[in-house]
């Protein structure tokens, strides 16, 4: 059984540094793809970051080169470095995993989702 674990989540000034790990277990992260989505209240679902089975990153047009997605393999984690946060990025954050190489799915096309986590920038 595969399972999600969020965790690095928080309340930040605008400007601040937050980084978020997405624990796996059940299956090793060098077979899945992986992505970070973001829903805040009365939005949709979006995409923010995520990675492919061989390690490359794509990214929301939104992130502006703030953020930074990578897989640890040897951890067996998700990793997402976000710099020069801003309130718009208020939401909560969910890590998502598929079996396959494609990234940059919609969210129905991931199998595996953690419970989410909670980040709040403040202006």
């Amino acid at each position: 059984q595969v399972q999600l674990v969020e965790s690095g989540g928080g309340s930040v000034e605008a400007g601040g540094s937050l980084k978020l790990t997405c624990a796996v277990s059940g299956m090793p992260t060098d077979v899945l793809s992986m992505c970070w989505f973001r829903q805040a209240p009365g939005k949709s679902r979006d995409n923010v970051a995520s990675v492919d089975t061989d390690g490359d990153p794509f990214y929301g047009s939104f992130v502006e080169r703030r953020f930074t997605v990578a897989k640890d393999n040897d951890k067996n984690t998700l990793n997402l470095q976000m710099n020069s946060l801003r309130p718009e990025d208020n939401a909560i954050y969910y890590c998502a995993a598929r079996e396959g190489s494609a990234a940059w799915l919609d969210a129905a096309d991931y199998e595996y989702w953690g419970q989410g986590i909670q980040v709040t920038v403040s202006s």
